[in-house]
């Protein structure tokens, strides 16, 4: 494939960022990958590894010249990333980012940009509990989907360059209207971890039962809920934050269904609990039919 981007920018280089360089090196996607992070560490690992071709000291000097930018930080850093980048901009180059939440981002980076930049916010639903520039590789976006939210009166040949980019890197893309997403997210993302956090919590409360016993008897559950706590904890705090309405409404369905779960348990109806799984069964069912994920343990990832 040839390169749609001369220079990609990355601004961080954690996960989501070195698993896009692999993808992007493997496709030919790019002429150049130049990148920054807020660690000197990072910067060095990435620069040693072959991430990018190029690494600077600040966002500013990384986004010299590129035609894609791409925000790879927390949703609570993405303000200051834009206001120090804006001056710096190449006229019709492609700003993006991969936050989980995205009317909070436009609304941090959006005011900063100049006019004659095509923004473009996204978010590849990939990821693992893993982080830092060594933790990246190409395959993690094959056959997963990328969400775009353009924004109103933006600039169709970006937007068409753009999902031509995500798909040469293995993702399908669709598009999605900011508020949606956000819903959306809540259901599918947002809320699980959540909920995932609370019941590892749960477990370190609960003094009758040990650590030692914890570990030791994990069994498939428990160790789902702690792979997906282990998950950054600066970015899931920044998530909750700026997506608190779609979230807030979430659990409180959740709340309400848990609640029919407890009296359903509590008066020993049968009935509707087996109605209630044999339902939500399904939902797994479709998940593993439109190749989201496998009928494999450990959530289907390849031992790596």
């Amino acid at each position: 494939m040839s390169a749609i981007y001369q220079r990609v920018a990355f601004v961080g280089l954690g996960l989501i960022a070195s698993s896009m360089a692999h993808a992007i090196r493997r496709a030919g996607l790019a002429g150049e990958i130049t990148g920054t992070a807020r660690s000197a560490e990072t910067r060095q690992v990435a620069l040693e590894i072959g991430l990018v071709d190029a690494v600077f000291d600040t966002a500013a000097e990384a986004v010299v010249g590129a035609d894609l930018v791409v925000l790879c930080v927390p949703v609570g850093a993405m303000a200051g990333i834009a206001q120090e980048i804006a001056p710096y901009l190449e006229p019709g180059v492609t700003v993006t980012d991969v936050g989980s939440v995205k009317q909070a981002v436009i609304a941090a980076v959006g005011p900063h940009l100049p006019e004659h930049v095509h923004f473009i916010p996204g978010h590849p639903l990939a990821g693992t509990e893993h982080s830092g520039p060594r933790a990246g590789f190409a395959e993690l976006f094959d056959n997963r989907w990328c969400i775009l939210t353009p924004l109103d009166g933006g600039d169709a040949p970006a937007l068409e360059r753009l999902v031509s980019f995500w798909q040469g890197i293995g993702a399908h893309v669709d598009l999605m209207d900011p508020p949606h997403h956000d819903l959306v997210l809540a259901v599918t993302s947002h809320t699980p971890h959540l909920i995932a956090y609370t019941m590892v919590g749960v477990a370190d409360d609960l003094r009758r039962v040990t650590d030692s016993e914890v570990i030791k008897y994990s069994a498939a559950g428990f160790r789902d809920f702690t792979r997906i706590a282990a998950s950054d904890p600066t970015m899931w705090r920044d998530v909750f934050l700026t997506n608190k309405e779609a979230t807030l409404e979430v659990l409180g369905r959740f709340t309400e269904e848990l609640f029919a779960l407890q009296r359903a348990i509590r008066t020993g109806d049968g009935v509707l609990l087996h109605d209630y799984f044999s339902r939500t069964r399904a939902i797994r069912r479709g998940i593993i039919e439109a190749g989201q994920d496998t009928a494999a343990p450990d959530f289907g990832r390849a031992k790596r």
